[in-house]
């Protein structure tokens, strides 16, 4: 079997879109079609079904793409060892799904790693979005992806454990250690594009903590001189990011009044096999940026004078 039906199959099968796949492969949408049409013949199997604009996989096609992205995979690393990625000369444009957290608190230590190794890298960040997250990696929209929310399938790297607290003004009528009761019974202020939301629902409903917020609101960057304006609202967030607001901000930080497990941050790479090698080191970039950092979370400070 000729090795460009194979790759023009995987491209097609993780795009699960014609047009996409040609760009992907730098070829036309007609060669990629007259591939496709080779390549069923080989396999006497229509492989995919067009549904709108997308491409459904046949069970055939399911079946054999295991085997075939990972024959290319190899042959690509391979291909790598010898014509080598080199970080210092390369002008390629990476992608990186981050929330705005980890834009806020990692992206600065991320692009300073990339930078310092390949100052000719162009990177793009993309507005983390959870719901489109395994779509994203299988087509290669992005190259990586930081974020809370699991997604099966998919090569990850464990890069921090966050646990959660109770982010109050400093002077808020509430007690340091507060009962579930107390907790439910205030009011409530909830970012919506918190990523670890589920987990936290989970352990409110397992400690009987009911409520429905008062405030709803779309961007972290709001919560700090919402919390020191407002004495009556509290916001369950990641502790060790409130910590360092409440050193500019008049707020702060008190334990949950219920067991919570630690929110765990993986890195997520794209399920695409091209450019393994420029892949390979990206991820170890980001990896070694994050883990070696704080996090630039404080840049959400207040005046020094407040308080």
């Amino acid at each position: 079997m000729d090795l460009n039906l194979v790759r023009v199959f995987v491209a097609v099968y993780e795009a699960r879109n014609l047009t996409v796949a040609a760009r992907t492969l730098f070829v036309t949408q007609p060669a990629v079609s007259q591939s496709l049409a080779r390549l069923r013949r080989e396999l006497d199997d229509p492989l995919f079904r067009r549904d709108g604009r997308s491409m459904d996989a046949t069970p055939v096609a399911d079946s054999v793409y295991p085997g075939f992205r990972q024959a290319l995979a190899g042959i690509d690393r391979t291909l790598d060892a010898v014509h080598r990625f080199d970080p210092v000369d390369s002008t390629r444009l990476f992608r990186i799904a981050l929330s705005e957290l980890g834009e806020i608190g990692w992206f600065p230590a991320i692009l300073s790693a990339v930078r310092a190794a390949a100052p000719h890298i162009r990177v793009e960040v993309v507005a983390l979005q959870p719901a489109e997250l395994a779509s994203w990696l299988a087509r290669g929209s992005v190259d990586l992806a930081i974020s809370t929310t699991s997604i099966p399938g998919f090569e990850r790297t464990l890069l921090k454990s966050q646990s959660y607290g109770v982010a109050m003004e400093r002077n808020a009528p509430l007690p340091d250690a507060l009962s579930v009761r107390e907790y439910s019974d205030a009011d409530h202020v909830v970012v919506s594009s918190d990523s670890g939301h589920e987990m936290l629902e989970a352990a409110q409903r397992r400690a009987g903590a009911s409520f429905e917020a008062a405030v709803i609101i779309d961007h972290w960057a709001t919560l700090p001189p919402l919390l020191s304006a407002q004495s009556g609202l509290i916001a369950t967030v990641p502790d060790s990011i409130a910590e360092g607001w409440a050193e500019t901000w008049p707020i702060r930080v008190v334990p949950l009044p219920f067991a919570m497990p630690p929110v765990e941050v993986h890195l997520y790479r794209r399920a695409t096999t091209a450019h393994t090698a420029a892949l390979d080191w990206l991820s170890a970039t980001v990896t070694n940026a994050v883990r070696g950092s704080s996090g630039r979370f404080f840049a959400i400070r207040g005046d020094a004078h407040q308080g």
